[in-house]
């Protein structure tokens, strides 16, 4: 059974009001109230998305971690760091690599990589890449072929298709009596790839292990083993404790090459969380001005209420249900709102690119074509508890007011 001051409280909100403006207020504050939560859970729910689909392409085409020596001269016994990477629990496969700087041209055109020389058996074992091959296969990459797998935005930039013929110029240049002059070597395009992820589809560039150490002088030596780990999302974690007994190895994960896009992303996020707070402020200060309203319009009430025996404290929690409701009510309905729209997000942002005829997502921008979505039960719950916390807050100084009214003064005019 409700106590005196809830059923009071209960009234107030539910009575209509003489003052038509005060009740557009009130409603303005829990229409505020619900934008700020909905937009909160949208934008949050949006960011996640990114953050899980971006990480998972990268997931699938990218190396979970890199482990190499750090005298570059000891990279010939690549061997013995596929071994020390097998017997750790967490790592499922390895693989080695060579890396190096490279020009590509073709009918006119040309573009810097960081060409890749693989082993293709291995290689197929640490990444999905195989899976994303659009044409060819990577299995034709074979010593002393010289062919190579591309990209399809480096492909499509250089007006490559399979079967043709590509010039790969390294700075390792040949010495002739005219000078240093680069080296030249035509290779035979044998595959393209398309995994989804801007930045991977404009650079790769894959040859032979072997094709790349002649190419880069190398020797027998490699640039580092590639790994592939059981839980990807931990690698950072992960890094610090996998050879802390050798002191001659270096080791980096995922995060290397990506680190300031993640953690761009991650201040984003912060940031916006921030910034939409204050649409819950803004909504809370009006909630402020209607329980205001309402405390001066009902200070008769008030006042005869006090002749009848209730205290400051039970006029205080009048006011305070009255702006809790308010504030649940409109948490509420933006939780809600904001939940449907994160969850059907992609295909509303569908809807409005086909009413507009473009894309509204550049994947050169965003490393992805779509919106994605994450609702995250933790989020939902934080943005729901802020949003009651300014809720209450916003209650204080009405429901104050409204105890400190002296009925002799509030009816002396009535």
């Amino acid at each position: 059974m409700l106590n005196l001051e809830t059923w009071i409280g209960l009234r107030y909100l539910r009575a209509k009001k003489r003052n038509g403006f005060m009740s557009f207020i009130s409603v303005i504050s829990i229409v505020g109230i619900a934008l700020g939560v909905m937009t909160l859970i949208v934008v949050l729910s949006v960011m996640n998305g990114f953050q899980r689909d971006v990480r998972a392409k990268l997931f699938n085409v990218a190396p979970h971690m890199e482990i190499g020596y750090i005298d570059p001269e000891q990279n010939h016994n690549w061997q013995e760091l596929t071994q020390l990477a097998a017997q750790k629990k967490h790592v499922l496969a390895s693989t080695p690599y060579v890396l190096g700087q490279a020009l590509l041209t073709n009918a006119g055109e040309v573009r810097g990589v960081m060409l890749q020389g693989i082993e293709p058996q291995s290689y197929e074992a640490v990444t999905a890449l195989k899976s994303h091959l659009q044409a060819g296969s990577i299995d034709t990459l074979s010593a002393g072929e010289f062919n190579i797998v591309l990209g399809s935005g480096l492909a499509y930039a250089l007006d490559a298709q399979i079967g043709n013929k590509v010039t790969v110029l390294t700075p390792q240049g040949n010495v002739t009596p005219a000078g240093m002059v680069p080296r030249l070597k035509q290779f035979n395009v044998v595959g393209i790839a398309h995994s989804g992820v801007y930045e991977m589809d404009e650079n790769l560039a894959l040859i032979d292990l072997n094709d790349a150490q002649k190419l880069f002088r190398m020797g027998d030596q490699v640039s580092g083993v590639r790994l592939k780990l059981d839980n990807p999302q931990d690698a950072p974690e992960m890094k610090a404790g996998m050879f802390p007994e050798r002191q001659d190895l270096w080791v980096r994960d995922w995060s290397f090459q990506n680190q300031s896009y993640f953690e761009a992303v991650a201040m984003e996020k912060r940031m916006m969380f921030i910034i939409m707070a204050f649409i819950s402020l803004v909504a809370s200060f009006n909630l402020v001005s209607s329980l205001v309203m309402t405390v001066n319009e009902k200070r008769a009430d008030i006042a005869i209420l006090r002749t009848l025996g209730m205290s400051p404290r039970g006029v205080m929690r009048i006011f305070m249900v009255q702006g809790a409701i308010a504030g649940t009510l409109g948490t509420v309905i933006g939780v809600v709102l904001g939940v449907v729209i994160a969850w059907n997000i992609g295909s509303i942002v569908r809807f409005i690119e086909n009413l507009v005829g473009r894309p509204l997502v550049q994947a050169q921008v965003y490393f992805l074509d779509y919106i994605p979505s994450d609702v995250q039960v933790s989020d939902v719950s934080v943005i729901a508890g802020i949003s009651l916390l300014l809720a209450f807050l916003a209650t204080l100084y009405p429901s104050y007011r409204a105890a400190k009214t002296e009925p002799a003064e509030a009816l002396r005019y009535e």
